[in-house]
């Protein structure tokens, strides 16, 4: 005997709005995993720039560095280090008289938070869709389900009967709708977990090479890295 449960027949026998909260779940659960798929592959590819940044100071100059940091696209290692160098360059240019309102260490340290700043917001943009989507997608589920037991109670009354079979099965169809919203919630907040602690780990890894960055370039050599971290400094243009 054919089946006239499940999931087509709450599509069949539902209306536009059973049929838009399915659509909304079913955009959202999209929208989950290809926030997860990208941030992740984004996660993996930061994490091998952070290895390559130990290799930076073992370079002969700050040039032979940059090339060791990778390609300059989206790579906030490399965009830290010409941050840097940028802003002792402009600090050297700047006139005398205003390098008595700021000294080349304070200069510095504006010009590479900012930097760490835009690879921030980098690091977090699309984490406010997972979190969106995990606190709101039981919700939409849960009206969806509130929606059809609605119409299944209206039904069974209009049909004047009431037995088990007319009763869970309708019922049932409705509360599949609470089954999806935690379905499509669940990935987005253990996702959402993940890359936090991932976006952390980076970070960290960043703030560290910020802060012996800026040993070099006001000091000429990496903090606590001792006669081996030093570099060349910088060739003049």
């Amino acid at each position: 005997m054919e089946s006239h449960f499940g999931l087509y027949n709450v599509w069949a026998q539902g209306d536009w709005v059973t049929r838009g909260v399915a659509l909304l779940l079913l955009g959202m659960s999209l929208a989950t995993w290809m926030v997860i798929l990208f941030k992740a592959m984004d996660l993996v590819r930061y994490k091998k720039l952070a290895r390559q940044a130990e290799t930076f100071w073992h370079s002969a100059d700050l040039a032979e560095g940059l090339n060791r940091l990778g390609p300059p696209e989206d790579n906030p290692f490399r965009a830290l280090a010409e941050e840097g160098r940028e802003a002792v360059a402009h600090h050297r240019n700047t006139k005398a008289h205003l390098h008595d309102s700021l000294d080349v260490s304070d200069w510095v340290t504006r010009c590479l938070r900012n930097s760490i700043d835009h690879a921030t917001a980098r690091l977090q943009s699309g984490l406010a869709v997972l979190a969106s989507v995990g606190s709101t997608a039981p919700f939409v589920g849960l009206f969806g389900t509130v929606w059809g037991i609605y119409h299944a109670l209206l039904s069974i009354g209009m049909a004047g009967q009431a037995t088990i079979d007319r009763v869970a099965g309708p019922i049932g169809e409705a509360l599949i709708m609470t089954a999806l919203g935690l379905a499509v919630a669940i990935p987005a907040v253990l996702g959402y977990n993940a890359l936090v602690r991932g976006n952390k780990a980076v970070l960290g890894t960043l703030n560290s090479f910020a802060h012996d960055l800026h040993a070099y370039f006001v000091t000429g050599a990496r903090v606590g890295g001792g006669a081996d971290a030093k570099i060349v400094p910088m060739k003049k243009a």
